[in-house]
């Protein structure tokens, strides 16, 4: 009763952490077995695992630092020295996950010593000056102070000030319903650790922890989540390829081209032109919509769709309405989802994918940046699947002379500044077409 009374806060926060673990780990298994493409990020597997140890200790030196007369004092140097280093651990973990999710990580040599350098220096100071701890008495509890202490203050301070930085600077690459969330629970550490820092005997330090872990898990890493997207995805990809098998392709071309459709994102998201144009919404919108590009092809007749040689005008006239039908039938499904980013890109990838950039595309004749950006990117992905694959029609044109067309279309039919992107990707778009089960014998 005295340990529970002493440490029923930790004892509480523990509670909660091991149901989260049980969700995690029963949701995650259910999640690998359906597929081993989707896991949660390392990072926050370290958090949760630091977390837990970290509101366990607490609860221990909680108890100790109330009972100096029963605990031996080098058992009680040793408990709080794991207690802020873990604390420590935990902060500085915490902005490594903020890191990876926002592609921040330090690639130079120099930006890792300074992003490593201070939570060494903390780590060994705290371990030198851990014998010169003292213990205060306050009105309610006992308290833990001096140089580790003040030590473990300033490097929760400095890491949450320097991922508060990365939020705000990098939060384009957050998922925009997510912002809120996590900006929410990001003040509220802040506060709860100024609370603890001016009033160090409330010892609430450890619900800074749950709610970091609460609404990373929330937002980010839940599997069930991640589940219910991976479902959606390959509903959306399977609606997308029994359409697409109407003209015997076998799926591979969806796969296919909205891989490369991503890979073109990436590539140029790293350019300063569309370093701000290229956020996570915008990317995964597009890798949600490329798939429904020929959506409107379900409209158009077997026999010309299927012909093994070249439309007459007035075929080609017919498969030439596909755009329209499938931005049609995109604005009546996706109009009542409340979700006007994804309705709109998924609209204008179908509608304005054969639109061309010196203007002599289909269906409206659009030319330069009055297309889509969306719609440019699948252009050039859709034509180099096209012209890579076996069709009913032909036969697949050779890898090398495929990357040639696309270079010779540059400033003609395609954007200049997407076939650069493309063509710089050139070993991972090889390595997506060979990943692919229908890839044919061309080299």
């Amino acid at each position: 009763m005295e340990v529970f009374t002493t440490c029923k806060l930790q004892i509480g926060l523990l509670l909660v952490f091991i149901y989260m673990s049980y969700l995690f780990i029963r949701d995650g298994n259910k999640l690998n077995r359906l597929t081993k493409t989707i896991k949660c990020n390392h990072f926050f597997d370290w958090l949760f695992v630091l977390g837990e140890l970290a509101i366990f200790v607490d609860g221990i030196s909680a108890y100790t630092v109330n009972h100096l007369e029963k605990v031996h004092p080098t058992l009680n140097l040793i408990v709080h020295l794991i207690f802020f280093l873990l604390y420590q651990s935990f902060i500085f973990i915490h902005f490594m996950y903020w890191l990876s999710i926002t592609d921040s990580m330090p690639q130079k040599i120099i930006t890792k010593i300074l992003c490593y350098l201070p939570i060494t220096i903390f780590v060994l100071i705290t371990i030198i000056s851990i014998p010169k701890i003292k213990y205060e008495t306050g009105i309610y509890t006992n308290y833990s102070m001096e140089m580790s202490a003040y030590t473990t203050f300033i490097s929760i301070g400095l890491y949450s000030i320097l991922t508060l930085i990365v939020f705000l600077y990098k939060k384009d690459f957050i998922q925009k319903n997510k912002r809120t969330g996590f900006a929410m629970a990001m003040l509220a550490v802040c506060a709860i650790f100024i609370i603890q820092a001016i009033f160090h005997e409330m010892l609430i330090s450890s619900i800074a922890i749950i709610l970091v872990v609460v609404s990373i898990y929330l937002c980010k890493e839940n599997p069930s989540l991640k589940y219910l997207q991976f479902y959606h995805d390959e509903m959306v990809m399977g609606f997308a390829t029994l359409v697409e098998g109407k003209d015997g392709s076998t799926g591979g071309h969806i796969r296919r081209s909205s891989a490369y459709t991503v890979l073109i994102a990436e590539s140029l998201r790293k350019t300063p032109k569309y370093k701000y144009l290229m956020t996570r919404d915008y990317i995964d919108n597009l890798q949600k919509a490329a798939p429904m590009h020929d959506i409107g092809k379900i409209s158009i007749p077997d026999d010309i769709l299927q012909k093994k040689g070249k439309l007459t005008d007035k075929e080609f006239e017919v498969m030439k309405t596909h755009p329209e039908i499938g931005a049609s039938i995109i604005k009546k499904t996706f109009g009542h989802l409340d979700d006007g980013y994804y309705e709109n890109m998924a609209y204008d990838i179908a509608m304005f994918h054969h639109e061309k950039w010196n203007g002599k595309g289909y269906p409206r004749h659009l030319q330069r940046t009055e297309i889509p950006l969306s719609a440019r990117i699948l252009s050039v992905a859709d034509v180099f699947d096209a012209i890579s694959a076996d069709r009913c029609y032909r036969k697949a044109i050779p890898l090398p002379e495929c990357f040639e067309i696309i270079k010779a279309g540059r400033d003609v039919d395609f954007d200049p500044d997407i076939v650069d992107a493309f063509l710089s990707e050139r070993k991972m778009v090889e390595a997506i077409f060979h990943s692919c089960d229908d890839k044919t014998s061309n080299s």
